[in-house]
């Protein structure tokens, strides 16, 4: 797992970004009447219990550091309360500026930035070395949640399940699955792990999955499950069959909700011909190649 956290780390870092272009100090009014811009929906909005700190550029004494509280409002000075929650940072930009210019002051120049995220968490459970809420910090990313959480155990597959709570995925899900593997990751693991969390999401690191092969193979034990493990992949794992070996190898499955153990035969033959589909394993199964008889 050691370079899986290396991988994290790596992913994690942001990209340099160019500097921006310089601002005017007098922006040009938006045409009356017209719509706001509706921001995006993975973009932060405000909570209950979120810090704003909010800067009037040569006004000190309006400058001020808030918590939203639970009517939903920061108290600044001049303007009182203002109702803050569900809006996005810009947003409250454009609402205290305007706030100000309309009775107060001649072109106001507020900046606004969190202090303290506070309202809004993903929880990420499973083999990561510190797993629980973990507070979304703006546009935050499964990559930032999982480094947020310690990277994964020993014991962690690679395997991740994120489950939406609130809405779906872009592609419609109501989880995504993917697998982050031990090598350089792939341009659909860097897209993944691109994605950006919102609140209530819940992210699952699953622990290794082993399959045990026994009987006239070369190198009986277990053997670890990776995706779509099939009975001939896993004999193959297993150095492949002995001298002795039958070519019919049998699959014993633990139901998981009842407790009982049932066997499933698999002519490896008749794999090899295409007449028969190569069963995938499951996580516990057993997988048996008896003797042949002469």
């Amino acid at each position: 797992m050691r370079v899986l956290l290396l991988v994290l780390a790596a992913l994690a870092a942001p990209s340099p970004k160019p500097s921006p272009p310089p601002v005017p100090a007098v922006a040009s009014p938006a045409p009356a009447g017209a719509p706001a811009q509706a921001p995006a929906d993975d973009e932060y909005r405000l909570g209950i219990g979120d810090v704003l700190e909010v800067v009037v550029f040569g006004n000190d004494d309006l400058s001020r550091t808030s918590t939203v509280q639970t009517s939903g409002a920061v108290t600044l000075p001049l303007l009182g309360e203002v109702v803050v929650v569900e809006l996005t940072v810009p947003e409250v930009k454009r609402k205290l500026t305007a706030l100000l210019a309309r009775d107060y002051l001649v072109d106001p120049q507020v900046e606004v930035k969190v202090r303290e995220y506070q309202s809004r968490f993903v929880t990420v459970l499973g083999e990561v070395n510190a797993p629980g809420r973990k507070a979304l910090r703006g546009r935050t990313r499964l990559i930032d949640a999982l480094v947020d959480a310690g990277g994964f155990t020993a014991r962690a597959s690679g395997e991740l399940l994120v489950t939406r709570a609130q809405g779906v995925f872009p592609g419609g899900e109501q989880s995504l699955r993917l697998r982050l593997s031990s090598a350089a990751p792939g341009e659909r693991e860097r897209v993944a792990l691109e994605l950006l969390l919102r609140h209530g999401d819940v992210v699952n690191a699953s622990p290794k999955f082993y399959v045990t092969v026994d009987g006239e193979v070369q190198r009986p034990g277990r053997y670890l499950l990776e995706a779509d493990l099939t009975v001939s992949g896993a004999i193959s794992s297993a150095g492949g069959l002995t001298r002795f070996g039958r070519q019919e190898a049998k699959v014993r499955r633990l139901d998981p909700d009842s407790g009982q153990a049932r066997v499933i035969e698999v002519d490896l033959k008749a794999v090899r011909a295409g007449k028969q589909p190569d069963l995938v394993l499951l996580p516990n199964d057993v997988v048996s190649v008896g003797r042949r008889l002469f």
